[in-house]
């Protein structure tokens, strides 16, 4: 799967307590139209619970290899590690979305997502975030906080913070060799749970941007 981009990462480590939000965003644009065409494309002969599943399936899987391949590197890895977590996390809300009917591309897909990811208590107090994050992170104020500070000063600070934010992750994941399997059970667990949480969510009724509105 395709890794989160370079831009995106910039506006992580220039504001690293946004993390969160802008990849919320920045999976929208991305996974958005992908997740509506592989409904299209997959949708055929499938109920929307058999096809929400099959998305379920493959980004646990993925997951697990992502946390494989970077654990490798301990905590040199750390950081890119959660954020591509997230990512994989972000792109297959989208796609259960899709496959239930919602339109992916609705912008309460975002706000959901943090909510189903635990960042926020509800849908509507995610996106009063996500608006804010669309001020604060115009390209003006990236291109000056890269330029205020070395990137491996930004790496660090964004280190501490998804340490922080992430503290039940077991810490033996972040030393090198030993942290490949700890991180792909550790990545195929909590991509899972979100995963659970994104089935069930929408699966009821009445969600914005659902089948019919």
């Amino acid at each position: 799967m395709e890794r989160p981009p370079k831009a995106l990462w910039e506006r992580i480590l220039a504001q690293p307590e946004r993390a969160p939000e802008l990849i919320a965003l920045a999976a929208s644009d991305r996974f958005g139209p992908q997740a509506q065409e592989w409904v299209r494309v997959a949708g055929a002969g499938h109920t929307p619970e058999q096809l929400a599943k099959v998305a379920y399936k493959k980004h646990v899987r993925l997951a697990r290899l992502e946390g494989g391949v970077l654990g490798v590197g301990g905590a040199f890895t750390a950081a890119p590690d959660v954020v591509a977590l997230i990512w994989i996390q972000s792109r297959m809300t989208f796609y259960i979305a899709a496959a239930h009917g919602y339109d992916p591309r609705h912008p309460m897909r975002p706000a959901e997502l943090l909510a189903i990811q635990g960042f926020y208590e509800t849908p509507e107090e995610a996106r009063k975030a996500l608006d804010g994050v669309g001020k604060l992170m115009a390209q003006a104020m990236v291109e000056k906080a890269l330029a205020s500070r070395s990137t491996d000063a930004l790496h660090r600070r964004l280190v501490r913070y998804l340490a922080r934010r992430f503290a039940r992750r077991a810490a033996s994941r972040y030393i090198p060799l030993i942290g490949a399997p700890i991180g792909a059970i550790q990545n195929g667990n909590a991509t899972a749970e979100v995963g659970k949480l994104a089935l069930a969510y929408y699966h009821r009724p009445g969600i914005s941007g659902g089948p019919g509105a």
